[in-house]
């Protein structure tokens, strides 16, 4: 186990190492440019003193921008396995202190959203599998693959015009309301909660579609297994045959769904958080890519994908939690 564990981690590693040069080449050939919006900006200021070719030039090379790709990326690497991830041009601040700024309200809306997928769509996936063909079935199976197929910005729009426009219950954007330093501790508790109705509702509708339909499919397949016949032919109650014997063999393949979960907790949901105009990591992250700010960019891609490896992993050390046959081999 613990050279499988080594050998995954050094893969997990030279991954990231990989991909986060993938990353920098790409950022560095888009054409948003942040330093030369900011030497047209001095150079305005200026009144015509400096041109502002020659304010681009001075910022590249206060910036390390002036290499090439290749020597640029060596030396960000350099800094970063310090701990050293630069400050963000946009936000004037290193990095690592406006990702620790917003990063909670993402986790905070993530962790509600997977409660609220989680208490949704098992149940209807075990309802469906035991109610094949059946009305039930179609209708769960219509639900799941309308939440598949509706985009997360025309379910953030419908939601926004529905409740805030025509019915004006929940508020149409932000995360707090205009009185909310002066309200009380509930009340700002309250508040938030309000807040995050709709984006939590927009998120959790699109992934609720897509558990549906694994849960039903894993399902079908466990309740056609020869030891749940064996196990009814016992005698034993339905309740239990499902619930105990049959559920616990969903879980495996449920192990792959959730563990991507981790990366989506600290990733942010960037177009809901942009609809919704929520201020965390997504939102954060989407203007500052924008903008081309490639220190910000850096650290958030490159933190997914550390994320990304970590779940991974996590998720292999499950299967043998949940599968004693893992264990075995």
């Amino acid at each position: 186990m613990w050279k499988f564990l080594v050998r995954r981690i050094l893969l997990g590693i030279l991954i990231v190492i990989l991909g986060a040069f993938v990353v920098y080449a790409v950022i560095r050939c888009l054409p948003a440019d942040y330093l030369q919006k900011m030497a047209r900006q001095l150079a305005a200021g200026s009144q015509g003193r400096i041109k502002w070719e020659d304010m681009y030039e001075s910022l590249k090379v206060q910036y390390g921008m002036n290499t090439d790709i290749f020597t640029g990326y060596l030396k960000w690497l350099g800094n970063a396995i310090t701990g050293n991830f630069g400050d963000s041009w946009m936000y004037m601040k290193p990095v690592t202190k406006v990702f620790s700024e917003v990063i909670w309200w993402s986790v905070l809306m993530n962790v509600i959203t997977l409660i609220v997928e989680v208490l949704i769509s098992i149940p209807l996936g075990i309802l469906a599998a035991r109610k094949q063909y059946h009305l039930t079935d179609y209708a769960v199976t219509v639900f799941a693959l309308m939440c598949i197929s509706l985009p997360s910005f025309y379910i953030g729009t419908v939601l926004k015009y529905v409740f805030a426009v025509k019915l004006q219950i929940l508020p149409l954007y932000g995360l707090t309301g205009r009185f909310f330093e002066s309200l009380s501790t509930w009340g700002k508790i309250g508040d938030i909660a309000v807040h995050l109705i709709m984006p939590v509702a927009t998120l959790a509708i699109l992934s609720v579609g897509s558990l549906v339909r694994f849960t039903r499919t894993n399902m079908l397949e466990v309740l056609n297994s020869d030891y749940i016949r064996t196990a009814r032919a016992k005698g034993l109650n339905e309740k239990v045959v499902v619930n105990k014997h049959a559920f616990r063999n969903t879980l495996i393949p449920l192990v792959t769904v959730f563990s991507g979960l981790l990366p989506s907790f600290f990733g942010g949901a960037m177009i809901t958080e942009t609809i919704f105009q929520i201020p965390g990591i997504g939102y954060r992250s989407f203007q500052a890519m924008l903008q081309g700010d490639i220190p910000f960019a850096m650290f958030y891609t490159t933190f997914l994908m550390v994320l990304t490896q970590v779940s991974l992993i996590l998720a292999d050390i499950m299967y043998a939690v949940v599968d004693p046959r893992v264990r075995v081999n």
